[in-house]
C-alpha cells in the first residue's frame, strides 16, 4: 500500500513546476525544464529564490498568509456588523446602527469578536489561495505552451485561483463556522477556544463543514474575480494609465498600481461573491438547516443584506491584500515578473497573416 502512493506521489502532475530549473548541457543550476514556459533560467540578480522552484512557491505562500491573515482580522469590527446585518437586519437596519449597538449592548470590545478564528482561519486560507494559485499558474502554463497562455491568459487566471481556493477553503471553513457562530449567536461562546468543544459536542465535525458548499459558491467566484480582474486590470493600468514602462517605475510606484488594480478588483469581488456570502451567514447560525432551505427563506432581495459595508470591507481589504503580498514579494527579493507580453513566435504569426 504504502510503495503505491510513494509511486504516486513520484509521479504527480505538479512534479515539473516544482523541480529546480535546468540547462541542457549545463550544471545542476544552468538547466531548464523543456516544459516550462513561466520561467527564469536562474535567479536574478538580487533574488532570494528561482522563479517556478519549490522556494519559490514556499515564499509565496508566507506572502498570502501575511497579506490575508492580517487584513482579515484588522477588519472584524466591520465584518461582524456585516454578518449581524446580513441575519438580523431589523435590530441592526444599517452599519451606522449595528456598530452603535453592539458597543451599547457589548462595549467597544465586542466588536472584537471572532477575531481568533478569523486570524487562523484566513492565514490557512492566504497560504493555499496564494501558494497554490503561484502553483496552478505555472502548471496550467506548462500545458498549455507559451503562445496559448498569453492568449488564453485570462482563463489560465480563471482556472489556476479556482483550483487553489478549492483547497484554501476546506482549510478555512471550520474556522468561518465558529467565527460566524460567535459573532451571530448571543450567548453562544466569545472566544474560539470556547466556540469549538460547544459546536463539536452539539453537531459533531459537521458543525465545522456545513458551510463548506456556500462557502465554496462565495469564495471560488470571489477569488476568481480578485485574481483574474487584477491582473488584467495592472496589464491595463501599465499600457494605458501609468506614464512609462513598469521597469521604468520604482519599486514604491508598483505598488501603489498594485493598490488600485487591487481595490479595483475588490469591488468587482464583492458583488459577485454577496449573495453566498449572506448565505453562509445564515447558514451557521440556523442549526439544522441546509444552504437551500436559507437561500429561499432570505428571497432574492434577501441575500443582498449588507452589500454596501461588503463592498467597502472587500474592496479595502482586496486592495490591502494585493499590496502586503506584493510589498512581502519586495520585502523577501521574489522574482516578481512583468505582466504578460506577446512571445515573439505569435508576433511573428500574426506578422506573416497580415
Amino acid at each position: 500500500m504504502f510503495s503505491s502512493l510513494f509511486d504516486a506521489a513520484r509521479n504527480n502532475p505538479f512534479k515539473t513546476p516544482l523541480n529546480r530549473a535546468q540547462c541542457e548541457g549545463g550544471s545542476d543550476n544552468t538547466q531548464l525544464v523543456p516544459t516550462r514556459t513561466i520561467q527564469a533560467a536562474a535567479a536574478n540578480p538580487g533574488d532570494s529564490c528561482e522563479f517556478g522552484s519549490l522556494h519559490y512557491f514556499a515564499l509565496c505562500g508566507v506572502g498570502g498568509i501575511l497579506s490575508c491573515g492580517t487584513t482579515h482580522t484588522f477588519v472584524v469590527p466591520l465584518d461582524l456588523v456585516k454578518c449581524r446585518l446580513q441575519v438580523d437586519q431589523k435590530k441592526y437596519k444599517n452599519l451606522f446602527t449595528g456598530f452603535k449597538i453592539t458597543v451599547a449592548e457589548e462595549g467597544a470590545r465586542g466588536l472584537a469578536k471572532g477575531w481568533a478564528p478569523t486570524f487562523f482561519g484566513y492565514s490557512a486560507q492566504g497560504l493555499f489561495k496564494f501558494g497554490l494559485y503561484e502553483v496552478f499558474k505555472v502548471y496550467y502554463s506548462n500545458l498549455l505552451g507559451e503562445e496559448n497562455t498569453y492568449l488564453y491568459r485570462t482563463s489560465l487566471f480563471l482556472a489556476a485561483s479556482a483550483s487553489a481556493e478549492f483547497f484554501a477553503d476546506i482549510a478555512l471553513a471550520p474556522f468561518e463556522a465558529a467565527k460566524v457562530k460567535i459573532q451571530t449567536s448571543p450567548g453562544f461562546a466569545s472566544t474560539f477556544r470556547q466556540a469549538a468543544p460547544k459546536m463539536y459536542g452539539e453537531e459533531g465535525i459537521a458543525a465545522f463543514y456545513k458551510g463548506l458548499v456556500p462557502l465554496w459558491m462565495r469564495q471560488i467566484p470571489y477569488t476568481m474575480m480578485k485574481f483574474a480582474c487584477f491582473e488584467r486590470t495592472v496589464e491595463l493600468l501599465y499600457k494605458n494609465v501609468v506614464p512609462k514602462p513598469r521597469a521604468d517605475c520604482s519599486k514604491g510606484e508598483q505598488l501603489v498600481v498594485t493598490f488600485a488594480a487591487g481595490y479595483i478588483a475588490g469591488v468587482f469581488c464583492a458583488i459577485v461573491s454577496h449573495p453566498a456570502d449572506v448565505v453562509v451567514s445564515k447558514l451557521n447560525q440556523a442549526k439544522g438547516s441546509s444552504a437551500l432551505d436559507v437561500a429561499k427563506k432570505l428571497g432574492f432581495m434577501g441575500m443582498w443584506n449588507g452589500l454596501m459595508p461588503r463592498i467597502i470591507m472587500i474592496g479595502t481589504l482586496t486592495a490591502l491584500q494585493w499590496f502586503i503580498y506584493d510589498g512581502v514579494k519586495v520585502a523577501l527579493q521574489i522574482p516578481r515578473p512583468p505582466p504578460m507580453e506577446m512571445p515573439e513566435s505569435l508576433k511573428k504569426k500574426l506578422e506573416v497573416t497580415e
